[in-house]
């Protein structure tokens, strides 16, 4: 069955960095829409970072442009998100997903993980 797990979550202050992980195992295809969502109280939820595990199709929120990174280590199976430059709106809950293409990730559709918790305060 397949399954996401995040990690690397954490508190950090304003212009700090965090990275997380999200570890992926029981997907029987090698073409996945893979990234990223956040989910803030109170905010409806919102696609922060993807792409296709086979390259392209790169997907970016426009508020964290020139901050995250997404990238994958594909022999571990491990999706990342670099995050620099935080700031006290990225706080939220953060999903790792999956689905067979960008529109249904976009909409998601796929397959969800349990989140992450990134808080970013002074």
């Amino acid at each position: 069955q397949a399954q996401l797990v995040e990690s690397g979550g954490g508190s950090v202050q304003p212009g700090g960095s965090l990275r997380l992980y999200c570890a992926a195992s029981g997907y029987t295809y090698s073409i996945y829409y893979m990234g990223w969502f956040r989910q803030a109280p109170g905010k409806e939820r919102e696609g922060v970072a993807g792409f296709y595990t086979t390259g392209g199709g790169t997907y970016y929120h426009e508020s964290v442009k020139g901050r995250f990174t997404i990238s994958q280590d594909i022999a571990k199976n491990t999706l990342y998100l670099e995050m620099n430059s935080l700031k006290p709106e990225d706080t939220a809950m953060y999903y790792c997903a999956a689905a067979r293409d960008f529109s249904d990730w976009y909409l998601a559709r796929g397959n969800w993980g349990q989140g992450t918790q990134v808080t970013v305060s002074s």
